[in-house]
């Protein structure tokens, strides 16, 4: 009981510096610490101030994206195998596209054309990881043949959908240099946003709106975009940009895409050293690179369109076949529309438009006060605690007073060092760990006194107290760590802050409860002999 090593205790001590070190950047402005050394507690939302965004991603743009793609594959599998077909068409609103053979004894040959095309999707309910086809195909006698999405295919591009989302979602926000800031799915097809001390928030909710998928096309030369009628099959008509006041100029755009921008490895702004315009200069990796050189080389002399999101940025003419790679997009843009737009090229494109359906704006005052009110309440929790523990248990209990402090200390050193983002569930965690905090102390003490009364002496009875005392101590602990972990996993957002807070406290005060309180007794102890114990 006595004894500690030389070793132990200056492990204790070095546990005690380490944390009191790791506490001191939350004193210091960010800017006057090294970058290793801005390690530091992040205040959330509810007490910095921000903005709070809500995005839901459209899922009928995911089907419509997949139908449409099914009615292009569709008709260059049966234009390869010579089927004549007509009135192929897709109807996203049911999931499906059908048309006509002209000889119905093709139809089963046309079908398993379409077959062809199907993406294998994991079986709902399955353990065993079985796939099944995306699209399930039908033949009429007439000469129909329809492919419909399957549920299961639902629902592995919806899920698909969200997470590739968040995703570029985080990037995007990671590229405009907002910190702390939290990005999480909510339900089925919602991310969540919240950007401490972002009290505009208009220009990121432009970069998120926006879809950002740039694809390259040839322009059919021999299709009218400024008639009445409609486009040929396999061309669409897409709009210009407005330049200089004029009207913006309509363009026929082959729906194949020939590159992709997901190809894209770089995208950085930059101005023009010929004019001083502002421009997007890109790379491609590997596979684009082959690409773009292969398209070049085989249409010089045609317009070649640059599409984002549905709208021509440019379409210049081929001149010569460009194999470095890298290219150029100029338009009407300024200097931050072209770092914008190469921040949403490098981040990727989203595979479903976001749309916000709920936004809040929460002013720093209201954090400021609510800071306020967590330290109050962090104070007198703290005050009342200390003052119950010196009056119950006299000079062990002022012991179990200063292991409180270096808990709460070692509790903000454990938060600076994971950079947690700090809200008010997470101070009400810290609230209510001091409380919790001294039942290890409580229940050493009781036994102390138990084993005083029986007519044990100062030493045996401190030596139980600690001893037997320590098993009762870790299977509260462990239930309590077990509960944290509960509400981490199947939790979320402010739920997850507070279970942090509170297991971290846990294992802190069970540290603290039986080591420190233990060793500072020891010293006390053996500094005065006492024939009696102040409880």
């Amino acid at each position: 009981m006595l004894y500690f090593a030389r070793w132990k205790v200056a492990a204790i001590l070095g546990v005690i510096a380490l944390g009191l070190l790791l506490c001191v950047p939350n004193l210091l402005p960010r800017s006057a610490l090294p970058s290793w050394a801005a390690r530091q507690i992040s205040l959330g939302l509810d007490l910095r101030g921000g903005s709070y965004l809500l995005l839901e991603v459209d899922m009928n743009a995911v089907v419509r994206e997949r139908v449409e793609s099914l009615v292009d594959g569709a008709r260059t599998r049966l234009r390869t195998a010579n089927i004549g077909y007509m009135n192929l068409a897709g109807d996203p609103n049911n999931r499906r596209l059908s048309f006509r053979v002209r000889d119905p004894a093709q139809a089963e040959a046309a079908a398993a054309a379409l077959r062809e095309l199907a993406n294998p999707v994991p079986v709902r309910g399955s353990a065993t990881g079985a796939t099944e086809p995306d699209i399930a195909v039908a033949t009429a006698p007439d000469g129909t043949v329809t492919a419909t999405l399957s549920d299961a295919a639902l629902v592995a591009r919806a899920g698909g959908a969200v997470e590739q989302s968040l995703e570029i979602v985080r990037r995007r926000i990671d590229e405009t240099g907002v910190s702390e800031a939290l990005i999480a799915r909510q339900g089925q097809s919602r991310i969540l946003v919240q950007l401490p001390g972002v009290e505009d928030p208009n220009r990121i909710k432009d970069l998120l709106g926006r879809t950002a998928r740039m694809t390259f096309h040839l322009l059919d030369e021999n299709a009218n975009p400024n008639g009445t009628g409609a486009p040929p099959p396999g061309v669409q008509f897409l709009q210009g940009e407005a330049r200089q006041g004029l009207p913006a100029e309509r363009y026929a755009v082959r729906r194949r895409v020939e590159v992709d921008g997901a190809n894209l490895s770089d995208a950085r702004a930059g101005q023009d050293s010929r004019n001083g315009e502002w421009v997007v200069n890109f790379t491609f990796d590997s596979v684009g690179t082959r690409r773009f050189a292969d398209v070049t080389r085989q249409n010089v002399g045609r317009p070649f369109a640059i599409v984002l999101d549905d709208k021509v940025i440019t379409a210049p003419v081929i001149r010569e076949p460009i194999i470095g790679g890298s290219g150029q997009i100029s338009g009407s843009f300024n200097a931050r529309t072209a770092n914008d737009v190469a921040v949403l090229l490098r981040a990727g494109a989203l595979p479903a438009p976001l749309t916000v359906v709920e936004e809040r704006t929460v002013g720093p005052e209201l954090g400021a006060d609510a800071i306020r009110a967590g330290m109050i309440s962090l104070a007198a929790g703290a005050l009342f605690v200390f003052l119950y523990m010196g009056f119950a248990y006299g000079l062990l209990g002022w012991f179990a007073n200063v292991a409180l402090l270096v808990n709460i200390m070692l509790m903000a050193a454990a938060l600076s060092l994971l950079q947690a983002t700090l809200t008010l569930p997470g101070i009400a965690g810290i609230v209510l760990t001091l409380g919790t905090a001294l039942d290890a102390n409580i229940l050493i003490n009781e036994r102390i006194r138990e084993e005083t009364k029986a007519g044990r002496t100062p030493i045996q009875a401190l030596e139980a107290g600690f001893t037997k005392a320590s098993g009762t101590i870790m299977d509260s602990n462990l239930t309590n760590l077990i509960a944290m972990v509960c509400l981490y996993v199947f939790g979320s957002g402010t739920i997850k802050g507070f279970a942090v807070t509170v297991a971290i406290g846990t294992i802190v005060q069970m540290w603290t409860a039986t080591t420190l309180v233990r060793l500072l007794v020891s010293w006390w102890y053996r500094a005065r002999r006492p024939r009696e114990l102040p409880v």
